[in-house]
């Protein structure tokens, strides 16, 4: 069962742009990124990848990750005339770089636990 109501797992399945990672940097201060990401089903988290995995592992966000596994992430938009419509998942994140069995490169992502999701505006005439 996932930790996702129906109406978030098909608000997430339109694939709506970019998502918005907030991590804890590690002076204290909160660190938020616009990026692309997908759900995975299997797990049920939200995976955050790079085109290039060793580009990827060397982002703020990345070592953020690897130092505080404590994040936030939202995916959002706004239908006219003003329907704003939102998912926002609070979890522990996990900075994955290996290289899976059998291949011969390595990936990396940011795999999202999540702990507690928030929505809105995604039942026609809810705020």
């Amino acid at each position: 069962m996932s930790v996702f109501s129906e109406s978030e797992l098909a608000y997430l399945a339109e694939g709506v742009g970019l998502g918005r990672l907030a991590t804890v940097g590690i002076h204290g201060y909160p660190h938020v990124v616009p990026l692309g990401w997908g759900y995975n089903a299997e797990l049920d988290t939200i995976d955050i990848g790079g085109r290039n995995a060793a580009e990827f592992v060397a982002t703020r966000k990345f070592r953020n990750v690897r130092a505080n596994p404590k994040v936030a992430f939202v995916v959002d938009d706004v239908l006219p005339p003003f329907q704003p419509r939102a998912v926002e998942v609070r979890g522990d994140a996990e900075a994955i770089h290996e290289v899976p069995d059998g291949e011969s490169q390595p990936i990396s992502l940011i795999r999202i636990t999540p702990k507690k999701v928030t929505s809105w505006g995604l039942t026609p005439g809810e705020s």
